[in-house]
């Protein structure tokens, strides 16, 4: 156990003497300091204190620290984290700072790219308090909860903050709190009283091949500006959508160390850290997109691959002017404000016209956009062959630029909508309707003078087999021949039928 007393040490300038509380602890010595002073004449001659109100003063300050140290068990600790222990207990710890510093780390580790969505959310925590010196004492369950109660406008902010601000939390607590030696610094979590709201879906902002004609065959509108911003949008949708939905941050960093024999080769920002294959991808680039490519290549001595680093400072800026181009092409063309596109809307439109209209599976859209789809530690061990995703490329560019055709989706309907929404059938459509149980036809009619889904169940009911158990399930799938589009419904017997 610590043992205390209070003492002075050497006299100042001015001749008083600085009281201090002596600590020893397994024969480590150690002072406190105290805001008590006294001089000469309060000092016996062996320099002990004799002043009656500063040794009451310290007999208090010591008795509260016998109370603190007999919560914990100190058996362990040094001199030193015995005297941290007393002297932060009763203070609290400022949230801001430790957030910059978590912040910093991150940037310094090489995802910045993620600090900036952490500094988002401090700052936006630290408006709706109105500090920029945000204490974790502060940080109630009932303040957090009015904040995220405050973000429910927003589409993905609702989630996104409060997991940035709950991360840093938790990196606080093990960062500052040991348990296991009684130091708790950050006295309670309040993020176990508090349920995150879910972001909103992700809209769906892929165009159709024919909305791309038109968008990339159509005339520039005239500009002042030296450089023009639409024309710069246009190249960069369209760089984008030829070299299979690259993001805009990676078309930014692209080194000419990157470049090799036609191909581009690098790893994607935003998953480079979190996947074992570091998110690396290859893409050809085909002869279609060459006069672009080649259009913003930079000079033999830059060692970046295109220029755009020389006229914006970083990719946000980059990609926020090459919105900003986007969306004066769509504003030329008409388009209300919530219909324009971004460039992101390209990315989306590759993987859409290449599922819908070039044939491909999802696993094949996915390898093709670079996303991991689960196989992201098989993908850190594989020599990959990424030709497949470079014919899948070709084929997209081939059908938008190159065809007549129609996009399948039409306006890119959205994958989750459910298709028998728009089932009808009429009296004059040829209808096929079968009934399934455990994968086998029952029942089966093909004829016309149905007005209803109803209809046809009900004349399949009827040639049945008994011997169907009761409460089994029976499938039923209707077939509009005319319109080639089905629908499956399930009733179960006894109660359906």
């Amino acid at each position: 156990m610590a043992n205390f007393k209070a003492c002075v040490r050497r006299p100042r300038s001015d001749g008083f003497w600085q009281v201090y509380i002596r600590v020893t602890h397994h024969r480590g010595l150690g002072y406190i300091k105290t805001d008590k002073m006294v001089t000469k004449k309060e000092l016996t001659k062996t320099s002990e204190i004799k002043d009656a109100f500063v040794l009451s003063y310290c007999a208090d300050l010591i008795i509260r620290y016998n109370n603190l140290l007999n919560t914990v068990n100190a058996e362990e600790w040094t001199v030193n984290q015995v005297i941290e222990f007393l002297t932060t207990e009763s203070q609290d710890i400022c949230f801001s700072d430790y957030a910059r510093i978590h912040i910093n780390r991150m940037i310094n580790s090489g995802h910045e790219r993620t600090s900036k969505n952490y500094r988002y959310a401090v700052e936006n925590l630290e408006r709706y308090i109105g500090s920029n010196k945000l204490m974790f004492g502060q940080l109630t369950s009932a303040v957090l909860k009015k904040w995220i109660e405050s973000l429910r406008n927003t589409n993905r902010a609702k989630e996104m903050y409060p997991i940035n601000i709950r991360q840093i939390f938790k990196a606080a607590i093990v960062e500052l709190n040991d348990e296991e030696k009684g130091i708790v610094k950050i006295k309670f979590n309040p993020w176990n009283k508090i349920k995150i709201p879910k972001a909103d879906k992700t809209t769906q902002r892929a165009i159709s091949a024919e909305a791309c004609r038109e968008f990339f065959n159509r005339p520039l509108p005239q500009t002042k500006m030296l450089s023009s911003l639409p024309e710069l949008g246009r190249d960069v949708a369209l760089l984008v959508l030829c070299l299979g939905g690259i993001n805009t941050a990676d078309l930014y960093a692209l080194k000419k160390s990157d470049f090799n024999n036609g191909v581009i080769g690098y790893k994607r920002a935003k998953t480079r850290h979190c996947r074992a294959d570091e998110a690396y991808i290859e893409m050809r680039v085909e002869p279609f997109i060459q006069p672009i490519f080649d259009k913003y290549l930079a000079s033999e001595d830059d060692e970046f691959l295109f220029t755009f680093h020389n006229r914006y400072c970083d990719h946000d800026s980059f990609c926020a002017n090459v919105n900003n181009g986007i969306k004066k092409i769509c504003e030329d063309m008409g388009m209300e404000r919530e219909d324009r596109y971004c460039v992101y809307t390209f990315r989306h439109t590759w993987g859409t016209i290449a599922q819908n209209d070039c044939e491909a599976n999802l696993y094949e859209v996915a390898f093709g956009m670079n996303h991991s789809r689960g196989l992201n530690v098989t993908r850190g061990y594989v020599k990959i062959d990424f030709s497949p995703a470079w014919t899948l490329n070709a084929k997209v560019i081939d059908f938008i630029f190159f065809t007549e055709k129609e996009s399948k989706q039409g306006k890119a309907k959205d994958l989750d909508e459910r298709q028998d929404k728009y089932f009808r059938i009429s009296p004059k459509m040829l209808v096929q309707g079968r009934a399934y149980f455990k994968g086998k036809v029952l029942a089966e009619i093909m004829d016309t003078g149905y007005s209803n889904v109803e209809q046809v169940i009900s004349a399949l009911v009827p040639m049945l087999p008994d011997s169907i158990p009761m409460r089994a399930a029976i499938q039923f799938r209707i077939d509009s021949l005319d319109h080639e589009t089905h629908v499956v419904y399930e009733r179960t017997k006894g109660k359906g039928f």
